[in-house]
């Protein structure tokens, strides 16, 4: 199993990268940034750009892996994004992920004046960056006549460092899934272990259909964690949080979570560390989470 870190964006660059280093000096095996303009439920909340965020990390860190959790494909052209992502692939010596999404965010689209197409179409348009990524990523030159983008001979040198850079997609519901299956080298999703072990399945059954071996999709997954040995602290916070998977308790209940993450067919594990404090309290509960899942890690 590998364990990841998610820092977010809601907070100084000096607090992102400080999570970011140690967890690049401690042995985690990569660091994951949310791609959005503007918080959700507070809108207001200032929020750091994720390719600047991920560029800068690129040369900030060194043995860690970078993502996005994941890129809004309504807002980010996919020939445009490839061309970045084979940059930021150089400048960290081919560490990157391309973790990409459908776009969801409503207020963002809103404030940014950014169409957000109704689900149906949405995907239609996802189907369509996927082929032009991989199209972009991995060959010579792409020519593409879609229905939402068209290419013709466009050229992305130098290539990206690695022979595959990995297409992540965040996906539940079954187009998506679908999707996934002819595409991603990765996928992802926030779950339970029983939520992961139903779409896990779907997804198998997609890759099937799709002539694609499950085997060739990793899969990572997250939830919201809390480190506290206060049961009732712990109790209200997943309470609170709920339908939002989330695990609270002392580290030991992280680990136990973790290898039931393992059993539903999870290859990497990521913490999200928006609910893990600050300074110290936050390093400490990394240290504390890393030793306490380091039986389960290959």
């Amino acid at each position: 199993m590998r364990l990841s870190l998610w820092t977010g964006p809601h907070q100084p660059w000096a607090d992102l990268v400080e999570a970011a280093t140690h967890a690049d000096a401690t042995g985690w095996d990569g660091v994951y940034v949310a791609d959005h303009f503007m918080g959700n439920d507070s809108p207001e909340t200032p929020t750091l750009e994720a390719t600047a965020v991920l560029a800068a990390l690129a040369r900030d860190t060194r043995n860690v892996r970078l993502g996005s959790l994941v890129f809004g494909n309504t807002y980010r052209h996919p020939a445009v994004l490839a061309k970045w992502a084979a940059t930021v692939d150089h400048l960290s010596d081919g560490r990157l992920v391309l973790g990409l999404g459908a776009g969801w965010q409503e207020n963002e689209h809103e404030a940014y004046g950014i169409d957000l197409p109704p689900p149906g179409p949405r995907v239609e348009r996802f189907e369509e960056a996927c082929r032009v990524v991989l199209g972009m990523l991995r060959s010579p030159s792409t020519t593409f006549e879609g229905e939402h983008y068209r290419l013709l001979d466009a050229l992305c040198q130098p290539p990206p460092v690695s022979e595959k850079l990995p297409l992540l997609i965040g996906a539940r519901g079954a187009r998506m899934l679908g999707i996934t299956a002819r595409y991603a080298d990765e996928w992802n999703m926030w779950s339970t272990p029983a939520s992961l072990t139903e779409h896990r399945a779907r997804l198998d059954a997609a890759c099937e259909r799709n002539g694609r071996d499950p085997a060739a999709i990793a899969t990572s997954t997250q939830a919201l964690v809390m480190v506290t040995d206060d049961e009732r602290r712990a109790r209200d916070f997943v309470e609170t949080i709920a339908p939002r998977p989330a695990v609270a308790g002392p580290p030991e209940r992280f680990a136990e979570r973790c290898a039931e993450w393992v059993d539903a067919g999870a290859d990497e594990v990521i913490v999200p560390d928006f609910t893990l404090g600050q300074g110290t309290q936050r390093i400490e509960a990394l240290e504390a989470l890393c030793e306490a899942v380091s039986p389960l890690r290959v």
